[in-house]
C-alpha cells in the first residue's frame, strides 16, 4: 500500500478517532500551538456523554483549545489533568476548584522520559500535512510530543494545513500513525504586552552583556523579546533555544543570526517548540535555517554546552539573598513550572565563554513587594550553586565566587531602594 492509500485507510472523523481512547487511560496531548482542536472537542463530547471516564491527561502549557474542551470545569473529575507546566488556564481553574489540577513537578527535558516510563496509552497532537513520501512533521511542537507519539500504544494525529512543515530529525511517517483526522483551523497566536520602564532598563543591561558570536537561548515573554530587539547590530549570533519566537526570527531575518560559529547544527537555529503569530508560523514553514528536535536533546545541558559562548536569558519571580531563585510559585500557589530554566542555566555555565542570566523586576504588586527577599516563599527552581548573573532594573550582579555575605550585599544593591535598608538588616 502506498503512502496515499495508507493515509486514506486511517482517515476518520474526529468522533470516530476519539472513540479509540479508552476510559482509565493515560493520554498525552500536544502542547501550545499544537493542541488539536477537533480531536480535543470530540474527546470532550465523549466525556460529556458519559462514554469516557477517568481520563488522565498529560501535557505542558495548555491554551484556549484545551480550555474550551477537555479542561472545561464541568468535565474535571472525569478528566484528570496531569499538568507539568501551569498556564493561565490552570490558574483560573484552581481559583474555583483547588483540586482541579494534578501538578507534576518535572524538568522539561525529563518529560519525554517520564511519559515513556509511564507508558501512555494514547497521544493526540496536531501535525503538518503529509508530503508525497508519506511524512508529516510535528510543526511547532516537537518537545515531548514526538517522543510520546512514538512510545504511546495509539497515536492519533490532526492534520492541519496551517501547521508549518518544520525541518527536523525523524519526521513522522504515516505508517507510525493509528488514526488521522483532517481539520483546518488557524494556529493559536500570542501577542506580547507593552514593556514597563523597568523591563526596558533590564533589557538594555542584558543586551550590553551579549557580544558578537553568542549562542542565544531566550525564555518566554516580552523581556526576552526586548533583549532581542537590541541585538540587531550584533554579528554571527547563533540560536539554540527551547522556544522559538518572532523576536528570534527577526534576528535571523536581519542577518544578526548566522549560526556559523555553532559547534552543533552549524548554520541552523535549533529549538524544541515555537509560539508566535501568523506571519511567524508562515516563516517557519519549509525554512531550512531552523531545525526542530525533541526537548530531551535540545534542553540537555551536556548538549547545550557543546556550543561556545552560550547566553541563557530567563525570568524569575523571587531571588533570595543567597542567589537561589523561585521561578514557578507565587502567593502560596503553583504559578507555572520549572520548565527548562535550570537545564539552560547549567548548559550555559558549562559552555566555554558562556553565561546564564536570570532577570526580574525588583518589585511586584505595583512596587509594594520586593522580589529580592530574605527567603523564598516557594520551591527552589534554580539553586544558588548554579546561579550566575542576576539582573534587575538596578543593575547586574555576578554570583560566581562570591561568599554568602558578598552575595547578599550584591543582591541588596539590585533591590528597589525603598527595600534596601530592610533587606540589609536581614
Amino acid at each position: 500500500m502506498d503512502a496515499a492509500d495508507l493515509y486514506a485507510s486511517k482517515l476518520l472523523t474526529p468522533d470516530a478517532a476519539a472513540a479509540l481512547v479508552e476510559s482509565g487511560s493515560d493520554l498525552a496531548m500536544g502542547m501550545a500551538a499544537a493542541e488539536p482542536p477537533a480531536l480535543l472537542a470530540a474527546l470532550a463530547r465523549r466525556v460529556e456523554a458519559g462514554g469516557l471516564n477517568d481520563l488522565r491527561l498529560w501535557y505542558f502549557h495548555s491554551m484556549e483549545h484545551a480550555a474550551t474542551s477537555v479542561l472545561r470545569p464541568d468535565l474535571l473529575g472525569r478528566v484528570r489533568p496531569h499538568c507539568m507546566f501551569m498556564s493561565r488556564i490552570e490558574r483560573e481553574l484552581l481559583k474555583t476548584n483547588p483540586q482541579a489540577i494534578e501538578f507534576v513537578p518535572v524538568a522539561f527535558s525529563e518529560s519525554p522520559r517520564l511519559l515513556a516510563r509511564r507508558g501512555v496509552e494514547a497521544c493526540v497532537t496536531m501535525v503538518s500535512p503529509m508530503d508525497r513520501h508519506g511524512f508529516f512533521t510535528f510543526g511547532t511542537a516537537n518537545d515531548y510530543t514526538s517522543v510520546a507519539a512514538r512510545s504511546a500504544k495509539r497515536l492519533i494525529v490532526e492534520v492541519n494545513p496551517h501547521m508549518p512543515r518544520v525541518m527536523g530529525e525523524r519526521p513522522l511517517h504515516v505508517s507510525e500513525v493509528d488514526a488521522i483526522v483532517e481539520h483546518a483551523s488557524p494556529l493559536t497566536e500570542v501577542s506580547e504586552p507593552n514593556l514597563a520602564p523597568e523591563d526596558e532598563a533590564i533589557a538594555e543591561i542584558i543586551a550590553g552583556m551579549i557580544d558578537d558570536g553568542a549562542c542565544l537561548q531566550m525564555g518566554i515573554g516580552n523581556l526576552p523579546s526586548a533583549v532581542c530587539a537590541r541585538l540587531r547590530s550584533r554579528r554571527d549570533l547563533g540560536i539554540h533555544t527551547e522556544l522559538m519566537t518572532p523576536a528570534l526570527a527577526a534576528l535571523m531575518e536581519c542577518g544578526a543570526v548566522t549560526n556559523r560559529r555553532k559547534k552543533t547544527f552549524p548554520g541552523r537555529s535549533v529549538f524544541t517548540f515555537a509560539l508566535g503569530d501568523r506571519r511567524f508560523y508562515e516563516w517557519l514553514g519549509d525554512n531550512q535555517a531552523v531545525y526542530s528536535l525533541p526537548v530531551d536533546l535540545v534542553n540537555d545541558p551536556r548538549h547545550i554546552a557543546k556550543n561556545d559562548n552560550v547566553v541563557s536569558v530567563n525570568a524569575t519571580l523571587q531571588v533570595d539573598l543567597s542567589g537561589a531563585c523561585n521561578s514557578e510559585h507565587m502567593l502560596g500557589h503553583q504559578y507555572s513550572g520549572a520548565g527548562g530554566q535550570l537545564d539552560f542555566v547549567r548548559g550555559a555555565n558549562a559552555s566555554r565563554g558562556g553565561q546564564s542570566i536570570i532577570a526580574c523586576r525588583s518589585t511586584a504588586k505595583d512596587g509594594t513587594v520586593s522580589r529580592i527577599v530574605p527567603a523564598l516563599e516557594g520551591p527552589v527552581t534554580t539553586p544558588r550553586n548554579d546561579v550566575r548573573w542576576i539582573v534587575t532594573e538596578w543593575g547586574a550582579a555576578d554570583m560566581a565566587g562570591k561568599t554568602l555575605k558578598e552575595r547578599a550585599e550584591a543582591l541588596v544593591a539590585l533591590a528597589h531602594p525603598k527595600f534596601r535598608d530592610e533587606l540589609g538588616r536581614g
